[in-house]
This record gives C-alpha cells, structure tokens and sequence, in this order.
C-alpha cells in the first residue's frame, strides 16, 4: 500500500486539517519527513497554500482547527500547532494553543521549522514582542493589570491603576501598543504601563 493509498484511508478522503474532499494531495511534513504516513498527512490545495505562504493566509479558514488539533494523528497535531502559533496574534488561536497539548518530542518536531520562536528573523522580518513594564513578554489573551491611571481620548473617563484588562490583543505592528477592553469601552493602552498578571 503507498503512503498516498494509506493516508486517503486514514483520513477517510478528507483533508485531515479542514475535512474538504476536492483536490488533495500528499503532504510531507517537513523538516524530517522521509516521505512515509506517520510523517505525512493529506490536505487540500487551500491548506497546503496557506502553510506554504505565510502571507497568504485566511485566519478564518483556519477556524477548521477547533476540530482537527484533537486528532491522534501526530503529524496533524504537529501541523495544527504551526499554524495556530502563526495565527496567535489574532487571540481565539491562543485559546485553543492553550489546550493544545503536544509532548516533548511533538513540540520539538512542531518547533523544527522556527514557527513560534520570535526573533527567526526568517525572510527578513524580524517578529515584533510586547513586553510589560517589567520586560514580561505579553500574548493575545493574556490579562495585564495598569500600572497608573490612564485618560482614555474620546471616551471621556479614566481607566484606574489596578483595573484588569483580561483577553488582550496585540497590536500586530507596534510592539508598545496592545488592546483591550475596559469599562465595556476598546482602548488602545501602551505597553508601559501595564503589567502581567500571573
């Protein structure tokens, strides 16, 4: 039996990320794969794309995962992990990262590829960390407290030292800027004046 033969009975002829059943193909995941079924799986032209161009990625079709990351497949499991760590920043892939449970040689395939560690500097982009006031690194989701009272512009109140701001969202381009909700009111808070809770 082939690996293709073996993967379309695995995955019952479904892209074992998203379940589409039109235009699949034989993925191996890299970097170690020698082409055999535990070290690949069977996607769909959409997925295969997206994993392969990180600039063309539809953070909504990867909604998908919600189900997928669950599987027993580790190849798939390896897979999922890439790409929720790609789509972090976006918040409701953290949440699903946090119950994301890989073991220790798991993460260290899923972790091969520099998915996830911040400064790669891969194809020139160097990825952009939000640190607290005390230099804690920040991720979407997390709760940050303020550190002194902030006149938040156009709202007309003062947001107080102390309040919590829970489920964070970072702003993607400017590593002093995060979001949050406060008093039922989005504000843009600064880095410097928040600190993360435990």
């Amino acid at each position: 039996m082939s690996t293709e033969q073996e993967l379309f009975a695995r995955s019952e002829s479904k892209c074992e990320l998203c379940s589409a059943t039109e235009n699949l193909v034989v993925y191996e995941v890299p970097p170690e794969s020698n082409g055999n079924p535990e070290q690949s799986v069977l996607l769909c032209d959409t997925c295969k794309n997206q994993i392969e161009n990180p600039d063309k990625v539809d953070a909504n079709h990867w909604r998908c995962l919600n189900d997928s990351m669950w599987s027993q497949v580790p190849a798939v499991q390896v897979l999922a992990w890439r790409m929720l760590t790609r789509l972090s920043a976006e918040g409701w892939p953290q949440d699903l990262l946090d119950m994301l449970y890989l073991d220790d040689d798991l993460l260290t395939w899923a972790q091969a590829t520099g998915e996830g560690q911040s400064d790669d500097g891969q194809n020139g982009n160097t990825t952009i960390k939000h640190m607290d006031c005390n230099g804690a690194v920040l991720a979407a989701g997390d709760t940050v407290t303020l550190t002194k009272d902030l006149n938040v512009k156009g709202a007309n109140f003062t947001a107080k030292r102390g309040t919590a701001v829970r489920r964070i969202s970072l702003v993607a381009d400017n590593s002093k800027q995060i979001e949050g909700k406060v008093d039922g009111q989005h504000i843009v808070i600064l880095t410097e004046f928040v600190k993360k809770s435990n």
